[in-house]
């Protein structure tokens, strides 16, 4: 099993609450019994892996990480996670990318290097969009986590402060 996105955001302690527990696995078994258990106790469960909707970077499952103190429960690779918020491009989506870089658990220079990797297997049929459309959102998203990186540096005496960027519409060309 695998916790995905939020949940195991969530798990770290990274967020407070989350609309949905969402996981993957792969045993169609153990998905029954997730959906069972998820109703029996009316928990809002979205059962789905990334790899599901969109081609996976390789080497995608040596970037698993253990779950501390659930033995056999690994946090789904976080640039797989990523690569998929950015292909459904809501708002949470953004923040749930933006916590992984804020957290260390993505960097740019590897998201760039595995998009060398994926982005060719992207086409209208693999991501439900036009890969242009993709590009865009990660440029927009590159651009929001280099902002927020520019808000964090100290700032001289008397010098105004900015808003971070939640989420702004990238610009043409950026």
């Amino acid at each position: 099993m695998w916790l995905v996105g939020d949940t195991g955001q969530l798990w770290e302690g990274w967020l407070e609450r989350v609309p949905a527990a969402h996981l993957a696995a792969d045993e169609p078994a153990a998905r029954s019994a997730l959906s069972a258990a998820a109703a029996s106790l009316g928990v809002a469960l979205l059962l789905e892996s990334p790899g599901e909707v969109i081609p996976l970077p390789a080497a995608s499952a040596a970037r698993h990480r253990p779950v501390a103190a659930a033995p056999g429960t690994l946090h789904f690779d976080p640039y797989s996670v990523a690569f998929r918020c950015l292909a459904r491009g809501d708002e949470p989506d953004y923040r749930t990318v933006l916590r992984y870089l804020r957290h260390g658990w993505l960097t740019l220079e590897e998201m760039d290097r595995l998009l060398e990797d994926v982005l060719p297997r992207f086409t209208r049929e693999t991501i439900a969009q036009d890969p242009a459309e993709f590009r865009r959102k990660y440029r927009g998203l590159c651009q929001m986590w280099l902002e927020q990186v520019n808000n964090r540096k100290p700032r001289p005496e008397g010098q105004p402060t900015t808003r971070t960027l939640e989420l702004a519409p990238p610009r043409e060309g950026v």
